[in-house]
């Protein structure tokens, strides 16, 4: 328990220690008292906190305590409880099922990735599990897996014997997001710099003689396993390529979910930013691709010798 008396001639100094304690998950038992289980990390950042507190004018006293009965110790226990924040969660997963079948999956799965990372956030916080807390994973489990099948569900259009790609208008539909922009990027940069993109709305027709990608019944489209990206990858030859199998990885996850990359985060947030930043489809590949050129450049790898 940390017993504090936080400084108050500088507010920011006491917005940073309140902010610190919501950060680990501390209980208020009342106005400067705050409860933690009893770890080693719990200990090492309440120290650091209360040194903090002190050079701020204020104190603070990191106190070990222990419940006089079981019934007090599950006072203690109910005020970590996060059952609630689950059960909205896995409420807000039910009623995306509404939308199956009717609205874009990959706008239903940009959803679902914002409440994986809202379950793990909990999760991270949540010293005494509950019932509440498999419920909420196991519907973030369902709603992804009918997801990842409406996603592949789809198949590609065949490309005629020796059918050149080169000076070609390519097409795809909105809204722009991970697969879709990485499939832009991909041929810009390795199929055809001059080539034609169109962005369609969903009841747009294909232009005539236009190859299409990222969408059902498109010449490149999610298959039962691999996003759009992928399949590019696969049938034009690149998927040899080790830089631009690393971007799939990424792409992938963002896209449709599976193992995690690390990297995914950072570019799920630029994309994001390109998004609210740019002024309709061509302004956010153009802003996407600084940021896939920059993988590349990380990821690619020259031949030995």
């Amino acid at each position: 328990m940390t017993v504090a008396q936080l400084p108050t001639e500088d507010p920011a100094a006491r917005m940073r220690v309140l902010r610190t304690l919501e950060s680990l998950g501390a209980a208020v038992v009342r106005e400067g008292a705050y409860l933690l289980p009893d770890t080693p990390a719990n200990r090492q950042a309440l120290d650091a906190l209360a040194d903090y507190v002190g050079k701020s004018a204020g104190n603070a006293h990191v106190l070990q305590v222990s419940a006089r009965s079981d019934a007090q110790h599950d006072a203690f226990r109910r005020l970590f409880d996060r059952s609630a924040r689950y059960e909205e969660l896995a409420k807000t997963v039910d009623s995306l099922r509404v939308g199956f079948g009717q609205v874009d999956p990959g706008a239903i799965s940009r959803v679902l990735h914002k409440q994986r990372r809202e379950l793990d956030a909990i999760a991270a916080l949540d010293f005494f599990p509950t019932e509440a807390r498999s419920r909420a994973e196991h519907a973030l489990a369902e709603a992804e897996d009918a997801v990842r099948r409406l996603l592949f569900q789809s198949h590609s259009q065949a490309l005629g014997p020796g059918e050149s790609l080169l000076k070609r208008t390519w097409a795809t539909r909105k809204p722009a997001w991970a697969d879709r922009l990485a499939c832009a990027w991909l041929i810009r940069r390795f199929v055809d710099p001059e080539a034609t993109l169109v962005w369609l709305d969903k009841a747009d027709a294909l232009p005539a003689g236009a190859l299409a990608f990222g969408f059902e019944d498109a010449h490149f489209a999610p298959s039962e396993t691999r996003i759009a990206y992928e399949e590019m990858l696969a049938r034009l030859d690149l998927a040899k390529n080790p830089a631009l199998a690393k971007i799939a990885s990424i792409v992938h996850f963002l896209e449709a979910g599976g193992t995690a990359v690390p990297e995914a985060a950072g570019v799920q947030t630029l994309l994001q930013g390109a998004l609210r930043r740019a002024q309709g489809e061509a302004e956010v590949l153009g802003e996407a691709e600084k940021t896939f050129d920059l993988l590349y450049e990380a990821y690619y790898e020259p031949l030995k010798k």
